[in-house]
């Protein structure tokens, strides 16, 4: 497992049999076996590791909960009054709302029950929390009445979550149908916003949303590793340390 932590993508069985002296079919077997475990997440060409952040809501609660804060506050400090915002689910995204000043004047939009409940008592806030099927693992509405909602929406910033953030193996999630969401959202708005932890960084999950310029801005916090932010900003997209 340290190998791939330190390899990423290129831990090749190949490279990793003659490493430690193994045939190659060994090395594929161990890899079979850290991914059922969860640990890892086998993608073409190789293998990298698996995001925390794929357990469940309220596991994520208090997880890497002092970045989370920080990161939270630096995105809240990025909408202007008078903007419409697309917030996603997640324990990031309510921290974020709850960072917002209380004189805000904005819109924010939602798919998170969770967001819209913690904007509730925001008196100049206008939430508009988009429905669907309540997928009960992340605490969002997917599904096709959700689509419909995001359909109608043109949104100056959208602040996204992601489970895995890497050049190649993309921006992805541990859901197929919140992939799809997350994409969606995404095409109804001028701006993206990945909020990521370092964790997430050279890691990788199941769903692809999109490429790594999907996104226009990626939050980490800011001791986040220069050589885990090196490839995203020589990829084009800038990277906010909070």
């Amino acid at each position: 497992m340290r190998a791939v932590q330190r390899e990423g993508r290129d831990a090749l069985a190949g490279k990793l049999a003659a490493e430690f002296g193994v045939s190659e079919d060994t090395i594929r077997r161990d890899l079979r076996e850290l991914a059922a475990e969860g640990r890892l997440q086998r993608v073409h060409g190789g293998a990298l590791p698996a995001s925390p952040a794929i357990a469940p809501f309220g596991v994520r609660h208090d997880l890497e909960s002092a970045a989370k804060e920080k990161i939270a506050r630096r995105a809240a400090s990025m909408i202007a009054p008078g903007q419409t915002v697309i917030v996603v689910g997640g324990t990031t995204s309510v921290a974020l709302v709850k960072a917002l000043p209380p004189n805000l004047r904005a819109t924010i939009v939602t798919h998170s029950p969770s967001v819209a409940a913690a904007l509730a008592d925001h008196a100049t806030i206008e939430v508009i929390l988009i429905g669907g099927l309540l997928f009960k693992h992340s605490v969002v509405a997917v599904g096709a009445a959700a689509m419909e909602g995001i359909s109608r929406i043109h949104a100056d910033l959208y602040f996204m979550g992601v489970t895995g953030v890497h050049v190649t193996a993309r921006l992805s999630t541990g859901d197929f149908e919140e992939a799809a969401i997350k994409r969606a959202l995404a095409a109804r708005s001028a701006e993206t916003v990945v909020l990521a932890s370092s964790s997430k960084l050279n890691a990788a999950s199941p769903f692809v949303i999109g490429d790594i310029t999907l996104a226009q801005t990626i939050v980490v916090e800011a001791q986040c590793a220069a050589e885990l932010t090196r490839p995203i900003e020589e990829a084009g997209v800038s990277v906010l340390r909070a």
